[in-house]
């Protein structure tokens, strides 16, 4: 499919063939009839990517700020990796869009239903989308496909609208008349209010004037006088700012013109470096919109589907939308007179040209259209031509932040053919294959399971995928490694362990932290020990809101604790035989207790494990700490910097690089499937390891000691 994206290390705009996306569960596929250019919102993102390093950091201080606190926990080098990795890739661009539904897992929508769709990420200027239910919304009959492209906006404007509340005669200034401001006149108008625009283009007044502004004035202190005039010396009561600018002028100006008590509304992005006077004097409610309105930003809403219930929150993100279509309908909101220009998806960098000013054009509304006929979207795109002559065949399952950063470089130099790679999202896949060299992108994972020109599968995707796809693999007799976890329930684990034991493949998880130097030199240290060991590992794992995913895929105890638990296990030489796991209970509702836990485990070798697993710590606390004690003797491991053994009342120190072992894993891992070797972590082990972390989670349940 063909898909408007933005190379983000020097800003080049193309047009590209990419994987067309699966369809979500619990949401849409749809195929796209039209797409609208957010002219303001678009410009300042296309702009800043073309703008160069340098001028990236000047016009987004806060990302600075992130880097900056980047190098001081894991240091130059390590950063500019990072910084370097995300600029090598490509961005999506736009969020409003109308088509058909092509495919439906979703009650609430069929296949051949006419919809409008919203959601930076997913209503992208691509030929094919796949949008959560919540972000999709049913065409009126009589709205057509070309308005119904102006649906999101029309709910960022009717948001804006709901946060002034103005009543029946009052008078509403706007300040933008652009593309929301536009829109946002004529609900205004379609309300009983009397409307000012402003705007520093004077050539916008005639549309607003037909809108029905009664008074386009330039936007500039010189207006007041007129304003103030006009409301009977009062002032408005209230004042929408839908412009797009960095200056503070329009927070400015909006104090100004605003009644006493009145209200001011941001909706565009703004300058705010506001003057306390002017309000304080004024006692003026100063609001900021929320872009579509309640649900915007709010995972379980929009990416699980949980609607809220009507009568608590009449006017979600979802109800914006069907309340501007029907507006669109009955015809008291004219879209169609917004639209300036319509350019084929072919011609996308014609619009992107006028919008930046490299093509000087009055614009205003920009749609991109689509074929419109039938067609069935493929998954899969070439890359280039694959040369199969070695004897690893690497398939890559998921691309996100920690694949590209940590598994796919040093694989480079471990497989020399690349055959595919697959992510949810097109671009994703389009970006990864791309940068390090995979003859083919695509969004349908088991295709690459299914290739017969694979024989090496990675999995590093979501974590409730992960058991799917190796038990596929295993079932296909194709080697596999699995970043962990293995699985996140029981019944995934069976599932992996029959698949393993009639497969003739290997498996593999990504327990990395054993190949580390500082732990194999402790391994070393205690070598010949007769007696048992007593391990602490502490880890200062950092917050993670409840609303992130891996909530809801086994949480962080299946998802990180098996790090340490196999690092006790490799130690020991032992497997564990019970755990027993305890939480701290807070009445914070932010806080995760599970996130807080101590987890004591007993090996078959007598040795004991404790795992304090601390999401509630300062992040100036280096991660992990872990000290062993055993026969008179103790080793103590900073964070993968530094290793102190004591011995005979001396101690011997040695210094590290920080890493957690992860190229020597990869390395020890291709070497051992090249040698026809058993995998470098024993499967009973891997089993053990995600028994340990399971039975962990039960424990919390129970309140009780689990026997393994």
């Amino acid at each position: 499919m063909l898909q408007v994206v933005q190379y983000q290390k020097d800003g080049k705009m193309e047009v590209a063939e990419l994987p067309a996306p699966k369809c979500p569960e619990g949401g849409v596929l749809i195929q796209t009839y039209y797409s609208l250019i957010s002219a303001g919102t678009e410009k300042i993102s296309v702009a800043n990517a073309q703008s160069g390093l340098l001028g990236r950091a000047r016009k987004q201080p806060e990302q600075v700020k992130l880097v900056t606190s980047m190098i001081k926990k894991e240091g130059l080098m390590a950063t500019a990796k990072k910084v370097m990795n995300k600029l090598d890739s490509y961005k999506s661009l736009g969020y409003s869009l109308s088509g058909i539904v092509i495919e439906s897992d979703a009650a609430e929508f069929a296949v051949g239903d006419r919809v409008a769709a919203a959601g930076a990420g997913y209503a992208n200027h691509a030929e094919y989308v796949a949008v959560p239910k919540n972000l999709v919304v049913k065409l009126p009959e009589s709205v057509s496909f070309d308005d119904a492209a102006y649906t999101t906006l029309g709910a960022i404007a009717m948001q804006g609208f709901r946060q002034a509340a103005p009543k029946l005669g009052e008078t509403v200034a706007v300040i933008g008349l652009g593309l929301l401001g536009q829109i946002t006149v004529q609900l205004l108008k379609a309300a009983g209010c009397r409307v000012i625009g402003l705007d520093i283009n004077e050539s916008l007044f005639g549309l607003a004037q037909k809108f029905g502004c009664e008074l386009t004035l330039p936007s500039s202190a010189a207006s007041i006088e007129t304003i103030n005039a006009f409301t009977s010396g009062y002032g408005a009561d209230a004042v929408i700012i839908t412009a797009s600018t960095n200056s503070n002028e329009p927070v400015e100006l909006s104090m100004k013109i605003c009644r006493k008590r009145g209200t001011v509304v941001v909706v565009g992005a703004v300058g705010m470096n506001i003057e306390r006077s002017h309000f304080y004097m004024k006692e003026i409610d100063f609001k900021i919109s929320c872009s579509y309105g309640p649900g915007r930003y709010d995972a379980n809403y929009e990416e699980r589907g949980i609607d809220y219930p009507f009568a608590f929150v009449r006017w979600t993100e979802n109800r914006n939308m069907q309340a501007f279509l029907q507006l669109i309908g009955s015809g008291k909101v004219d879209v169609a007179s917004i639209t300036t220009h319509t350019f084929e998806i072919q011609d996308a960098l014609k619009a992107y040209d006028i919008i930046t000013g490299k093509t000087e054009e009055k614009h205003l509304g920009i749609l991109l259209k689509y074929p419109q006929e039938k067609a069935s979207p493929s998954n899969t795109v070439k890359i280039r031509t694959i040369e199969a002559n070695s004897d690893l065949k690497l398939g890559f399952i998921g691309a996100g932040n920690f694949a590209t950063n940590n598994l796919l470089p040093p694989l480079q130099r471990l497989v020399k053919d690349f055959v595919a790679v697959s992510t949810a999202t097109p671009i994703n896949a389009k970006s990864s294959a791309k940068r390090f060299g995979f003859a083919e992108a695509t969004t349908d994972s088991f295709s690459i399971i299914n290739d017969s020109r694979t024989n090496l599968i990675f999995i590093a995707s979501r974590h409730n995928s992960h058991a799917q796809y190796v038990v596929k693999s295993l079932e296909n007799d194709k080697n596999v490694f699995v970043e962990k976890p293995l699985a996140i329930n029981f019944e995934q684990l069976s599932e992996i362990e029959k698949a393993y034991k009639n497969s003739k493949a290997s498996l593999m998880v990504g327990f990395n932290r054993r190949f580390s130097k500082p732990f194999v030199k402790m391994k070393d240290f205690f070598a010949n020990r007769q007696d048992p060991m007593l391990i602490n590992y502490r880890i200062n794992a950092g917050f993670i809101p409840k609303s992130h995913w891996i909530h809801d895929e086994g949480g962080r105890i299946i998802g990180e604790v098996c790090h340490f638990i196999d690092c006790m296990i490799y130690l020991t030489g032992a497997l564990p035989i019970s755990v027993f796991a305890q939480a701290i209970s807070s009445g914070n509702d932010s806080v995760q207790n599970a996130d807080n836990v101590i987890i004591n485990i007993k090996l078959s070798d007598g040795s004991i494990g404790s795992i304090s697993y601390l999401a509630n710590g300062d992040s100036a606390v280096p991660k992990e700490f872990c000290e062993v004690f055993c026969e008179k003797k103790t080793a103590i491991m900073h964070d993968f910097t530094k290793l102190e053994l004591f011995a005979s009342g001396k101690v011997q120190s040695y210094t590290y690089d920080g890493k957690k072992g992860i190229g020597e894993e990869l390395e020890a891992t291709i070497g051992a499937i090249r040698a026809g070797k058993q995998m470098p972590i024993s499967a009973e082990e891997l089993f053990a390891t995600t028994k340990c972390t399971l039975y962990a989670v039960e424990s919390l349940k129970t309140g009780l000691p689990m026997l393994l």
